[in-house]
């Protein structure tokens, strides 16, 4: 007997069943319910070629969107929360039709001309010094000290990379925001007021809640969510920039923190939204963040400036790439030093994002040039001479976003 296909009517149906009785209604720890009806601003702006190549290519590789969205020819069917309808994103019938696409920020296309020694002239940067350093760094796990030498907190020094870029992009036409201008968190929530969210944290990772693991989540979600969270509504809400340019340094496992270890290890990368995971995508809030992020089109401009940014901090370093070598990152374009991973400030900014992920903070020469602190000039490191990490860092940051936004016409 042949067997018919079910009427295309049928399919919403039947989704919407499955979703709502194996339906998944998570919130990431702090995340604010998302508003479904904000995607109707995109409604017919994409392809749906370029919308599944989007999906498949960068924001979720492998299949990792087929749990909870449904393409079909004219229209993708996206879960929202159990109980409710799918969100119906219509497709443009091409990208000739396509309609406009809504965006607080500027690619480099739409951006005023240059003018006569302002190659930045125009753009809207925000700067964003990774962690918090001072006082908190101990709690947010990223400080250590090696023999009475001077502590290595990562806050500190991504502020002081910071403090040096803005005047240097300034000087170069750039209008320039900092996300924090000191060593303490724009958030005003505190680990102490933090405990019911901790323990439903643990509990949805199926963590016992002991007292040092809760301590110690209490914490995390201050440092590493509430404060992301707070910033990211800067820059969406108050800075509306036409790039975040996020600044960290990395590090290898240091085993014991009380004697950390020195390694030889040093190398670069960049990264991009993208490679949600099928779990990851079990939360509404982050498919909700991952629409946003495909939508508004900022994967074009992202991978475009932080291309020219790696290369040229590839040069200034001559440090190798850092390789992945799990499923939580893919490498999405011909440079090797730039990665998709998807982290809380990459997906919560709504902008084109170059996440900067220099130097191995516990690597012998590093170590020596953090201790050296920053100075005017070159000093020899290894037999090279070389300027002061923090002026290698922020040069090589301005030299790239010179190269790529000068290239507009006078």
């Amino acid at each position: 007997m042949k067997r018919h296909a079910a009427p295309a009517y049928i399919l919403p149906l039947l989704l919407f069943l499955s979703w709502t009785a194996g339906g998944i209604g998570k919130l990431s720890p702090l995340a604010p319910k998302p508003d479904w009806s904000s995607l109707n601003a995109y409604q017919e702006t994409i392809t749906r070629q370029d919308f599944l190549q989007l999906l498949d290519k960068v924001y979720a590789p492998r299949g990792a969107w087929k749990e909870s969205i449904a393409i079909h020819d004219q229209d993708a069917l996206i879960q929202t929360h159990p109980g409710a309808a799918p969100f119906r994103l219509r497709f443009a019938s091409s990208r000739a039709t396509a309609k406009a696409i809504p965006s607080y920020w500027r690619s480099r296309r739409v951006l005023p001309p240059v003018k006569p020694g302002k190659p930045l002239a125009g753009l809207k940067i925000t700067l964003d010094p990774g962690h918090l350093g001072g006082s908190w760094a101990r709690m947010e796990e990223r400080w250590f000290q090696i023999s009475g030498k001077k502590p290595v907190t990562e806050g500190d020094m991504t502020l002081t990379v910071a403090k040096l870029l803005a005047p240097k992009l300034e000087k170069l036409g750039a209008k320039v925001s900092l996300t924090r201008s000191k060593a303490e968190p724009v958030t005003t929530l505190r680990p102490s007021r933090l405990k019911k969210t901790a323990a439903a944290s643990l509990a949805d990772r199926d963590i016992t809640p002991t007292a040092f693991h809760l301590q110690k989540e209490r914490e995390r979600l201050f440092y590493r969510v509430a404060e992301i969270r707070r910033r990211a509504r800067l820059v969406n809400k108050t800075f509306r920039p036409d790039l975040v340019v996020c600044l960290h340094f990395n590090a290898e496992g240091w085993s014991n923190p009380a004697k950390p270890n020195l390694v030889d290890a040093n190398h670069l990368h960049f990264l991009v939204a993208g490679a949600f995971s099928p779990e990851e995508l079990t939360y509404e809030d982050q498919r909700h963040e991952m629409l946003v992020k495909l939508l508004n089109r900022s994967f074009a401009e992202e991978i475009a400036v932080t291309d020219q940014v790696a290369s040229k901090m590839a040069a200034a370093t001559k440090l190798p790439p850092f390789i992945y070598q799990g499923n939580n990152a893919i490498s999405v374009n011909h440079n090797s030093y730039i990665w998709a991973r998807n982290l809380l400030a990459n997906r919560l900014f709504s902008c084109p994002v170059v996440y900067v992920e220099p130097y191995v903070m516990n690597s012998r020469i590093v170590f020596a040039r953090i201790q050296a602190g920053d100075y005017k000039g070159l000093r020899k490191f290894g037999g090279v001479p070389r300027k002061s990490i923090y002026r290698e860092y922020a040069d090589a940051i301005v030299d790239g976003l010179v190269a790529y936004y000068s290239n507009r016409p006078l």
